[in-house]
């Protein structure tokens, strides 16, 4: 009798560890609610932001890394405020991030004006964050959920679909993921959109960049100062990054010039003023062989096919200036997370697709208005990058003209970093 029982308990003991080892599995190899492609900071924050709500989460990612050679590093009060919303601005604290203390802009070596953060009274600085580190901190929060899934180093191949609605992706080894939606953050070079048969209408440009780190200045210890620098036809951004590094983005606007063989270290230093012209030539062997960054701007007249929805730069790439690009993107999640969580528990497909539609009508008036302010920005540096002689008259007449160009600069300014409309995070449980 003794026997019996001890072989049925057993029996009992090893079905629910087959049970529950079903359970499991079908947990992870059931269909997801959402794939998100692309795991830059609308992606991640997004697939967390979901995952929290109990949605059953795909995170797909090509590279292997975070650690890429180029990445946003500007926080607007805009991108702050998106991340405090979120709950996510604890993360900044574990993380390698400071505060811009002021803006300086130097024409013909004699400074024009300049700005004291924060520009608002009682506002948030703007913030420089390290973007791999972010990425990597929001990710570790990510992974401990559930029914949140990180596939890295996984490029996707093509969209997956169901008739004329998009159901999932193909990945490598001719794999297929499928799912109620498909949430394309995949940047400025979206696979996704191109796959949609989206178009991107893209502005005109007049430059590109070249991106450069070298070692850090005591110049930067005090005071943490971008600067913005125009000599002669030359134009070039200067900051202390997140981590103890200098980084500059020059404008490359000859298309002609074999920027490969030039030396940078002097080519820098004589667009310098005296300070950095020395550090440029005294620290040249640690100048970095630039980054070229070919800068597409521009914005889709459909963010969205029955299925899938692009976010970010995948749906608007913004340009370069004053670090629109982020910002924007935390934006587009905490509206995307409002029109999309309710649908995506009730799990009807109508639902969803009539949600992706509204994040796109919320959406495209601020990133437009963003888009031609960063136009108005860039014209300014043009006019004095085209005129030796109107560059000539604000270098000579600087102390006059300081306080009205000063005045211009702030009035795109309180845009470009508070947003054009409020945004507010409002479907959470």
């Amino acid at each position: 009798m003794v026997t019996f029982c001890y072989r049925t308990l057993k029996t009992l003991q090893q079905l629910l560890i087959t049970i529950t080892h079903h359970s499991y599995s079908s947990l992870l190899t059931q269909k997801s609610q959402v794939i998100v492609v692309g795991a830059g900071p609308a992606g991640i924050t997004l697939a967390l932001l979901l995952a929290k709500q109990g949605i059953i989460v795909k995170l797909v990612e090509a590279s292997r890394t975070f650690r890429r050679t180029f990445r946003g590093e500007g926080l607007m009060p805009s991108g702050l405020n998106a991340l405090e919303q979120m709950g996510f601005s604890s993360i900044l604290d574990r993380i390698p991030h400071r505060p811009l203390d002021a803006w300086k802009f130097l024409i013909d070596g004699r400074l024009l004006f300049q700005v004291k953060e924060p520009i608002e009274l009682g506002g948030k600085p703007c913030t420089l964050v390290s973007q791999p580190a972010l990425l990597e901190a929001l990710v570790e929060e990510a992974i401990a959920l559930p029914n949140f899934e990180l596939l890295q180093g996984t490029p996707v191949q093509e969209l997956v679909r169901e008739g004329e609605r998009v159901s999932g992706v193909r990945v490598g080894g001719d794999r297929t993921l499928t799912a109620d939606l498909v949430i394309g953050t995949d940047g400025r070079n979206s696979l996704l959109r191109q796959k949609a048969n989206l178009p991107l209408e893209q502005q005109s440009k007049t430059f590109d960049i070249l991106w450069f780190k070298l070692a850090d200045s005591p110049q930067f210890e005090a005071e943490n100062v971008f600067y913005s620098i125009v000599q002669g036809q030359h134009a070039f951004g200067l900051f202390r990054s997140s981590e103890g590094n200098l980084q500059v983005g020059w404008a490359l606007r000859d298309k002609t010039s074999d920027w490969k063989q030039v030396n940078w270290a002097e080519q820098l230093a004589s667009a310098s003023p005296l300070w950095l012209a020395n550090h440029f030539r005294t620290h040249a062997d640690t100048l970095e062989h630039p980054v070229f960054l070919s800068i597409v701007v521009g914005h889709c007249p459909r963010w969205s096919v029955p299925g899938l929805l692009l976010l970010g730069d995948a749906a608007h790439p913004m340009s370069p200036i004053r670090a629109q690009g982020i910002n924007m993107a935390l934006r587009d999640v905490i509206v995307a997370a409002n029109h999309l969580i309710s649908p995506l528990r009730q799990g009807e497909q109508a639902s969803i697709d009539r949600a992706i539609a509204q994040v796109q009508e919320e959406r495209s008036p601020e990133i437009l208005r963003v888009q031609q302010l960063q136009v108005e920005e860039a014209a300014q540096a043009d006019k004095l990058s085209n005129s030796a002689l109107l560059r000539w008259g604000v270098s000579q007449f600087a102390p006059l003209l300081k306080y009205p160009v000063r005045w211009s600069w702030l009035r795109r300014q309180r845009q470009l970093r508070q947003g054009i409309a409020p945004i507010q995070l409002d479907n959470v449980k």
